[in-house]
């Protein structure tokens, strides 16, 4: 499998960890919340709305257009402690997340 299918089937698996723990949103956020110039949308988003309707759809989008995945990139940190560790599901994000991390860190090199 090339790093783009695995990123890929890891972008799925984030979302279905998602849906399976009902962080998923069926709902976009409003307005120009996705227009934020902040890391993670912080001053519009909720952490959990930034990955779906942020990382998700950029990064099937930038495979999808076969332009450079993401370098000296990691997401799990910043979920690590923005995240609420004894909520249900997190654990299990952040085990997706990474993994993510650490498929972008090989698809790098």
């Amino acid at each position: 499998m090339t790093p783009e299918q695995l990123i890929t089937q890891q972008l799925e698996q984030l979302e279905a960890v998602m849906r399976e723990h009902h962080l998923w949103q069926s709902t976009p956020p409003a307005g120009g919340a996705l227009e934020s110039r902040e890391p993670f949308c912080l001053d519009t988003l909720e952490p959990l709305q930034w990955l779906q309707w942020v990382l998700i759809p950029r990064m099937h989008a930038l495979i999808a257009a076969k332009h450079p995945l993401p370098q000296n990139f990691a997401v799990a940190p910043y979920y690590e402690i923005a995240l609420v560790p004894d909520q249900p599901g997190i654990a299990p994000l952040l085990l997706t997340l990474r993994q993510l991390d650490a498929l972008l860190t090989d698809a790098a090199h």
